[in-house]
């Protein structure tokens, strides 16, 4: 249910995988690749993740979000280089309640671009800058 990879996600099998007779709801989040950061434009990105890492605390942080309740979690993060319009990340929460799905996904996505080991570099016409990396 947890992976990053170089490969495509692929958003109706993570939903798949938290679908069940008891979800009143399913939450899914795409993180797709804009063609700016700000006022400058992005031609492509290229996202490099020290993997075993970047796994174990995927899990991690959908475990400490998900605090023992009722919701399932999927989640794939790609990286590599990635064009206008790619899928980098999706999350898939499953819930009994709309309000649980939507806060475990919101937390979920701001903890992983806090603490997960995956590095974006935007790459455009002015040159590239690693996201995340310094003050």
């Amino acid at each position: 249910m947890f992976r990053v990879s170089k490969e495509k996600i692929d958003t109706a099998a993570l939903r798949a995988m938290v679908s069940r007779d008891e979800a009143g709801a399913i939450v899914i989040f795409e993180g797709v690749v804009r063609n700016h950061s700000g006022d400058l434009e992005v031609s492509f990105l290229e996202y490099e993740a020290y993997e075993e890492m970047a796994l174990k605390k995927l899990k991690e942080v959908a475990i400490e979000i998900v605090d023992g309740r009722d919701i399932h979690v999927a989640i794939h993060h790609r990286f590599g280089r990635l064009e206008i319009g790619d899928i980098a990340v999706t999350i898939a929460v499953s819930s009994p309640h709309r309000k649980d799905a939507f806060h475990a996904c919101s937390g979920i996505i701001d903890r992983l671009k806090e603490e997960v080991p995956i590095w974006k570099k935007e790459v455009g016409v002015d040159g590239s800058e690693w996201i995340g990396w310094g003050p």
